[in-house]
């Protein structure tokens, strides 16, 4: 397998979820697997789900034709299998949360089974950690945590399926370089399936992935990482999934404070995702989606800095100038990250808010940022 096998694959997943995608919105609408119109929801009409069983179908045909099936990979794509199985009876009938949890554990325990295990990393400042039995458990829990993570952050068109495909290509590329070339050319699958998807998924969308899409690519992505990365003695392998799963990671932790500060069910749904923050300040859809890729692509550049960026020499010797550099992209990133979170949500929406209601409080103001229920106002 070599970089020729991640471009074909990654041509071929695009084209078969591409073009599978319509015949599973149909076959959706004929089930009953339809997203309403909801409050917490951005959708204004009624779209058919199931659009993760051609994102399956893209992965499954790429793998078929490009990669050795040997056990791990079997486990893997078994894995995906179950998991779409049961975000599509989810999509239709709309299962119980401790129902849902249970079947995930299940198909990432099938991977981790089979060897797709973490069990030591070389981490930053303290060198190797040795998991030993902890191993299986933890990541059955990491994949777990990126299936949700990944899911969490599917409430607007074409959102999900982008940053996949980002994360997904950003994988393949530091799997190569990894040595990890079996890992690399599955990335380059999901990421191509991924694409395939969104061409009929970005706004405004003719079908959703639902959590069958969902839930298929965050225990992708997870088993990716642990296969390309996680696996080696790479010092920043830890971080490098963080980095590029960032903006899906930081949007379900303040999710879930959120939920936790207010007492109300960490799996309930509401609107204090950033897309719909975002929404609420007055944001379209298309601008909210784009400037999310925008800060996952800085994210990603980060991660792949940090790993050809010759800033060291892996001894504890430090290049001044190359390490200028990375301090600067470091920085980078992180004014990103204030930009979008501090003076697109934060500071657009004071001004806004100020000129709808100029008898308004900097209370008023800081209540309502907090829990996020506000009058949306009109999309720019």
């Amino acid at each position: 397998m070599d970089v020729l096998d991640a471009v074909l694959g990654f041509i071929v997943a695009a084209a078969v979820a591409a073009g599978l995608t319509p015949l599973t919105a149909r076959f959706a609408r004929a089930v009953g697997a339809v997203d309403q119109p909801r409050e917490r929801g951005l959708s204004v009409r009624a779209t058919p789900l199931l659009g993760g069983l051609a994102i399956l179908a893209g992965v499954l045909v790429g793998a078929l034709l490009f990669l050795a099936l040997d056990t791990q990979l079997r486990a893997i794509l078994a894995g995906g299998i179950l998991i779409t199985a049961i975000g599509a009876v989810d999509d239709r009938f709309d299962l119980p949360a401790w129902l849902k949890l249970i079947g995930q554990v299940a198909a990432a325990t099938i991977p981790v089974a089979y060897g797709v295990e973490v069990d030591h990393a070389t981490i930053p400042f303290v060198g190797a950690v040795d998991f030993g039995n902890l191993g299986g458990p933890l990541t059955v829990l990491g994949i777990v945590a990126v299936m949700n993570v990944v899911n969490f952050s599917d409430g607007i068109d074409g959102l999900a399926a982008g940053v996949c495909a980002i994360a997904g290509a950003t994988f393949a590329i530091i799997a190569f370089d990894l040595g990890r070339d079996s890992a690399g050319v599955l990335a380059a699958i999901v990421s191509g399936a991924a694409i395939g998807f969104l061409f009929w998924n970005f706004y405004p969308a003719s079908v959703f992935m639902g959590d069958a899409g969902a839930l298929l690519l965050g225990l992708l992505l997870a088993c990716v990482a642990v296969q390309g990365s996680l696996k080696t003695n790479a010092i920043l392998a830890l971080i490098f999934p963080l980095l590029v799963l960032a903006v899906p990671f930081l949007d379900t932790t303040f999710v879930v404070l959120k939920r936790i500060k207010y007492r109300r069910p960490v799996y309930s749904a509401d609107r204090w995702h950033l897309h719909h923050r975002l929404s609420n300040i007055g944001f379209s859809q298309r601008r909210t989606v784009l400037y999310l890729y925008t800060w996952t692509l800085i994210q990603a550049g980060l991660a792949l800095a940090l790993r050809f960026v010759p800033y060291s020499d892996n001894g504890g010797q430090f290049n001044l100038g190359w390490s200028l550099v990375m301090i600067a992209l470091g920085l980078l990133a992180l004014a990103a990250s204030a930009y979008l979170v501090y003076v697109l949500e934060i500071l657009k929406f004071k001004r806004r808010f100020a000129r709808r209601r100029p008898e308004a409080t900097d209370e008023d103001v800081r209540r309502q940022l907090e829990t996020g229920e506000f009058e949306a106002v009109e999309p720019d």
